[in-house]
């Protein structure tokens, strides 16, 4: 295989967030920012990176003006311009970010301010009944509505603020606009979601983040003629790094998605040229085409299609967008890449929606390394694998077993300082410089990294061999009837040995009408699913087979990345 780490996509170098956006406004001034739709409208309407850094600097100088200069700055809602606004004038000379998760119960909201001793809550309306308890329990902590009109007793309204801060610059108050930046200390403190244990609160630096940007943007091309559809939740750090800093670094557009009910809808009203997603999106998006197809009679067409696609593109010659025009046609006739993270995809996915013209490439990363580790590169990828190494990163295996497979660790800029007053974990995580990322994997001859699962997560049997259950999970999760599963390791009764245990929710609505329409491989949900598991164990060594299994009719617990919490369901 070719050097991958040729032909490097050309990046500008930024020391820190201020001077990110700084140079974007000077790059795109007049260009749209963000795509909107304000209330009463069903419009998108675009605010321009101008606009953008005045309101950054009107909200940071109303803010040093409240005192809260160097203070913790708590930030929670949904996606919205808003939040964009109060990130950014936060970290470009104010205090420290702490962004949450808007669908935490009040309790946890509650504890997560403490934990980071947070100053100042800056919330949007849908969570102001939650926040008048949470107020409650701290009479010392500014809280800012961004949907009040008017400061209402002790509650500050996000717009007001803004004038003021246009009042104060005005005035000629530089406060804000001279602060200086320090790259190298805690600027913002992240919340893990936790999908195996309680959340730790990562510390990162605005060097952390720009290295991850500047990193990241050499392996993908992107450019200021995108359009990005803002999907996942932007307190997360894989949707804030990759979903909205490299857009404003790289002079893009966002749209803002108003829920994965309307992805499709806001991918064509807003002419969305990439989107990042999670495995779950993007497999359902799939299995949606292709169950469609065999609801109107032309899978076998599409099928042949991709057949005879594949076999002209071998010879130099791409007629995708052309041949699975209504395709592109359903997501607004200009998308070119999905961009998958926060877990594996299936290849077959990946591959799925090459074949039909809209590429897919998945990265790795964590939030302690803000967040990217490795990316497989729109110009050279392999769609069962997790991507090369960023530039500028070290990643390595520790301790691998004879078949390569070891935890994954790595060492670099982007790694983060530590966690948050818990010596004991950053010691544990962080040792001799690398930082151990508790997943296990192995790279290949080419230099691509291969998760193979988490370390907690691994299924060892009585004779040491290693089951990993997220292997399985991906087989199950092929089968139309599945909707998702969990797999784990559970000693039965009366045997030694650990058995294979697999949890699945059924797709009642397929197997309904396949038992209807008489297709179905079984006259019962329980007896479709067993015909799929032994599908499934056909295609496994006889340890890693399932033994049993159980439906479920509600989904999994999930984290905001949409990750099966599997702490909470097999307590």
């Amino acid at each position: 295989m070719k050097n991958c780490y040729e032909n490097l996509y050309e990046v500008r170098p930024i020391r820190d967030l201020r001077e990110m956006i700084t140079s974007s406004v000077e790059l795109f001034g007049d260009k749209a920012a963000f795509l909107v739709k304000r209330e009463g409208n069903p419009e998108y309407i675009p605010i321009s990176y101008k606009q953008f850094k005045q309101d950054i600097d009107a909200l940071g100088t109303a803010l040093v003006d409240l005192g809260l200069k160097d203070k913790r700055i708590a930030m929670i809602s949904e996606n919205r311009y808003e939040w964009n606004v109060s990130y950014l004038a936060v970290l470009c000379g104010t205090g420290v970010a702490v962004p949450l998760d808007k669908e935490l119960p009040p309790n946890e909201i509650d504890n997560l301010i403490r934990r980071s001793e947070a100053n100042a809550v800056i919330y949007s309306q849908n969570l102001a009944e939650s926040m008048e308890t949470i107020r409650a329990n701290h009479q010392e902590v500014c809280f800012i509505n961004m949907d009040a009109e008017q400061d209402n007793g002790d509650v500050l309204s996000f717009s007001r603020l803004l004038e003021r801060g246009r009042e104060l610059l005005e005035k000629g108050n530089r406060a804000f606009l001279d602060a200086e930046i320090h790259p190298e200390v805690m600027n913002i403190l992240l919340f893990t979601s936790g999908t195996t244990d309680t959340s730790k609160a990562v510390m990162l630096s605005q060097r952390n983040i720009c290295e991850n940007l500047m990193n990241m943007c050499s392996m993908l091309y992107i450019d200021e003629k995108d359009t990005f559809l803002s999907v996942l939740p932007i307190h997360h750090t894989y949707e804030c790094t990759c979903g909205f800093l490299c857009q404003m670094y790289r002079g893009c557009t966002i749209a803002f998605c108003e829920g994965l009910r309307h992805i499709v809808k806001n991918l064509k009203e807003s002419g969305c040229t990439i989107m990042n997603g999670v495995p779950l999106i993007f497999e359902s998006m799939y299995k949606q085409i292709m169950n469609q197809a065999a609801k109107t009679g032309s899978l076998g067409k599409l099928k042949f299609a991709i057949r005879l696609s594949n076999a002209l593109r071998r010879i130099g010659i791409d007629i995708r967008k052309k041949l699975f025009r209504q395709i592109h046609e359903t997501f607004g006739g200009k998308l070119r890449l999905f961009i998958s993270g926060a877990a594996a995809i299936d290849p077959q996915v990946a591959k799925g929606f090459r074949d039909m013209g809209i590429n897919l490439v998945q990265g790795y990363g964590l939030t302690e390394c803000s967040p990217i580790v490795t990316l497989n590169r729109d110009i050279c990828y392999k769609d069962d694998a997790a991507g090369l190494p960023l530039p500028n990163l070290e990643v390595a295996i520790d301790n691998p077993n004879e078949e390569g497979i070891g935890e994954i660790k790595c060492k670099g800029p982007s790694v983060m300082l530590g966690y948050y007053k818990n010596e004991e974990a950053t010691r544990e995580a962080i040792r001799d410089g690398w930082f151990y990322t508790g997943d296990l994997g192995y790279f290949d001859e080419d230099g691509f990294l291969h998760i193979t699962g988490r370390k907690k997560n691994v299924i060892v049997t009585k004779n040491g061999k290693n089951i990993y259950p997220e292997e399985i999970e991906t087989l199950l999760g092929r089968s139309p009837y599945i909707k998702e599963s969990l797999v784990y390791g559970k000693a039965d009764e009366g045997d030694e040995d650990i058995a294979v245990h697999a949890m699945i929710v059924p797709n009642y609505e397929k197997i309904e009408e396949d038992i209807k329409n008489g297709t179905a491989p079984g006259s019962t949900p329980h007896e479709v699913i067993g015909n799929e598991v032994r599908n499934v164990n056909k295609q496994l060594v006889l340890y890693k087979y399932i033994r049993h299994f159980e439906l479920r009719d509600e989904e999994f617990a999930k984290t905001t990345t949409k990750k099966i919490k599997r702490y909470k369901e097999l307590k």
